[in-house]
This record gives C-alpha cells, structure tokens and sequence, in this order.
C-alpha cells in the first residue's frame, strides 16, 4: 500500500490556516503575527472586555473579507445586554442577528448550526460558564464544513468566538484570550482613546503574549494598533489588571 495518501494528509495538516488577522501588518510590529485568529476554528475570549474583543474582531473581518452577518447568541444567564450603540463603535449594528435561546445548550446548538452553513462569518456565543471538550469539537467541525458554503458565497471560512466568564478555561479550543481595559492615550487632536490590555493565554505553538490594544474611530471599520505590553507596564499602572 502506498504511503503518499498519508504523506498528503500530513503535508496538509502542517499548512497554516487562513487567519483573521487582529491588526494592520506594519513593519517592526513584534509579535504582531500572533494577534491572529485561525478562521474556521473556535476561539474562547473571558475578562471584563471579552464583548469589546468580539466586536473588534466583527470589524477586522468587515475590513479583510467586507460587511457580512455577525450572529451575535445570548445563552441564558447573560449579564447585561447588547448594546446597539456601543456596538456601532466597531460595526453596524444592521449587520447583528440576535438570538436569545433558553438553555446552555441551545446557544451552541444555534452556534454550531450557523457555523455549518457558512451563513455568517462570525458567531459570537456568550456562556454562562466554559463548555467542555465535546461541544468545543462540534464546533470546530462545523466551522470546517461552513468553510465550502462560504466559499461559495465568496467568503472566508466562519469562526466562533465564546464568551466565557473569567478565568476561561473551556476546553479544546484553538486559543484564549483575555481583554480587560486599560488607561486611554492621548488621540488625534489631544482627545483621549480607549485603550484595552490583551493577553493571548492559550495557542498551539505561540507562546503567551500581551498587548496594549487602541481603537481609533474615523477610519474604514477603524483602526486597531496593538503595541507588545511594556514589561514596566503593570509596575506603573499604565496598564490596568
């Protein structure tokens, strides 16, 4: 029997997935490949911010691949709601669908679902808690079938970001992150922006990296530059914990 079947699939195994990537290439960027999320996988984001980290990834997305759907899914024992208006920050909030299941459950069936028809370049899942390994690789076979229906609509493959409460922790997922805010600076015209601290906590084969991350608004879908955290940064509480 011939080993060159086996040989293709490793071979394909080891080439890099297509990458939203979360900033603008710019040279000298230390570690700036990193701030990428492999598309047609499940990502798990925690922290105060973790919404904020959603939405910046629906506006990275409009600007690399243009404005498609973001399903945006509300599991039961949600805190808070989606804010319309602090969402047109980062995107259109034309482009939200919102569903409201009732169970746990419900929310990544709804997730798993949409990522299989390559319906919406993004889903957002917000838990009350980390799901476990099962439901995780659900979700990874789903975003890898919805990547031929996308393809077919002329679109990336689909991705899952959940939204966990701190400190994260569900389990097989590609990577998580943990967003939480961060003193402003000093913007265009002295008017401060809002800055946010980002940790990559988990990825196969990157080690763990911080950023400080500002959004300034004005440009096309914004602007995302992320800076690699000081290593004085938390000493002298630029950076909040």
């Amino acid at each position: 029997m011939s080993r060159d079947p086996l040989r293709a699939l490793l071979g394909a195994e080891r080439r890099p997935r297509p990458a939203l990537s979360l900033a603008e290439p710019r040279e000298g960027a230390a570690g700036a490949e990193a701030a990428a999320l492999a598309l047609g996988r499940a990502h798990e984001v925690c922290g105060p911010s973790a919404a904020v980290f959603a939405a910046m990834a629906a506006a990275r997305l409009a600007a690399q691949a243009g404005p498609g759907p973001v399903l945006w899914i509300r599991g039961p024992r949600a805190e808070g709601a989606t804010n319309p208006d602090g969402l047109a920050r980062f995107l259109d909030p034309a482009r939200l669908v919102l569903a409201t299941p009732r169970r746990p459950e419900d929310a990544l069936w709804c997730a798993e679902e949409a990522l299989r028809a390559g319906a919406a370049g993004l889903a957002v899942v917000e838990l009350p808690a980390p799901p476990g390994l099962t439901p995780v690789r659900r979700l990874h076979l789903a975003a890898e079938a919805g990547a031929a229906p996308a393809a077919g609509q002329g679109a990336p493959p689909p991705l899952a970001l959940l939204l966990t409460p701190d400190p994260g922790g569900a389990q097989g997922v590609e990577t998580r992150w943990r967003m939480s805010p961060a003193a402003s600076r000093p913007g265009p015209g002295g008017r401060p922006e809002p800055c946010w601290r980002l940790e990559l906590l988990r990825a196969r084969m990157v080690r763990p990296r911080r950023w400080l991350v500002a959004w300034t608004e004005g440009a096309p879908h914004g602007a995302l530059d992320l800076q690699p955290e000081p290593p004085a940064a938390r000493r002298s509480g630029l950076v909040s914990a």
